[in-house]
């Protein structure tokens, strides 16, 4: 017998939209809004399509699977952890990830890039046999890496055992055990000595000033993953000063460094700086090449 005041989708879409709201959440990974994430968490719960609310906003649930939405809805206010940590879900594009509290929730504005092959400074894809992703996390940009370069062998970096175990379930789960090898390293510390093509990294860049600020969400997070120290360019400095050596003599070193374009312009802008257009604008992503990095 149904005891709560909820009998459809709808009225448990409302209801969630309301807490959410009023618990005033923090969305910022994956859904923009209460009503995008109320609506995803319920449909996932529910196993029905994620795409198509619409046909079944008045179906009418059982007993149990309220219950069950509702253990979410109240998971999501009162824990205030990450919808995709709920749900061990998580998507870039129509990439779909396997993610729990060992890495941080799949977010990248080079995911946006991956598919056009960096297009135009990667003119031959075909041609491009050698990829270092660091920092890999759940191991999402090895992945769609491998998958857009498909002659290309991609080393996946991170200095986490955990975040490695994430990777390696993504990795399988793609089948790509042949082509994406996964590295337990502090950066290019404990890489085979080879060069690549192409060098990518989502790395830790959140200034010190903004870590002390970040909502709860974000703090459930692996802080490792986050923090950049001061002026959120440490680990970027090091992976810029380590580079040249890496790179093929026509290679590139693709660099994602969200907010932090002043640090980064002040950091690396005497290089020559090439930012890369992103859904954040022209200050996200930059791009430096072997003969910049060799000056």
């Amino acid at each position: 017998m149904n005891t709560t005041p909820f009998t459809t989708v709808r009225d448990l879409l409302r209801y969630a939209i309301t807490r959410f709201n009023g618990a005033k959440l923090f969305f910022g990974h994956g859904s923009a809004e209460a009503f995008d994430e109320a609506a995803y968490l319920i449909l996932h719960t529910l196993k029905l399509p994620l795409d198509r609310l619409d046909p079944f906003l008045d179906a009418v649930l059982l007993h149990e699977e309220i219950a069950h939405v509702l253990a979410v809805i109240e998971r999501r206010v009162s824990e205030r952890v990450p919808a995709a940590y709920i749900t061990n879900e998580a998507w870039l594009g129509h990439y779909k990830f396997y993610v729990d509290e060992r890495t941080i929730v799949p977010r990248s504005f080079i995911a946006e890039l991956i598919p056009d092959h960096f297009a135009p400074w990667v003119p031959e894809p075909e041609e491009v046999t050698a990829i270092l992703e660091l920092c890999t996390g759940s191991g999402c940009l090895a992945i769609m890496l491998a998958d857009c370069f498909p002659n290309a062998q991609v080393d996946a970096v991170d200095i986490s055992p955990d975040a490695l175990d994430v990777a390696r379930r993504n990795v399988a789960d793609y089948q790509l055990q042949q082509r994406v090898s996964l590295h337990q390293s502090d950066l290019y510390a404990a890489l085979p000595a080879r060069k690549y093509d192409i060098i990518v990294t989502n790395p830790p860049y959140v200034n010190s000033a903004s870590m002390a600020k970040l909502p709860p969400e974000y703090l459930k997070e692996p802080q490792l993953a986050l923090a950049g120290g001061a002026d959120g360019m440490d680990l970027v400095r090091r992976i810029v000063a380590g580079a040249a050596e890496r790179l093929t003599d026509d290679g590139l070193l693709i660099v994602e460094i969200g907010n932090e374009t002043a640090f980064a312009e002040a950091a690396f802008g005497d290089m020559g700086l090439t930012w890369l257009s992103t859904s954040a604008g022209d200050g996200a992503v930059f791009l430096l090449t072997a003969d910049q990095l060799k000056l």
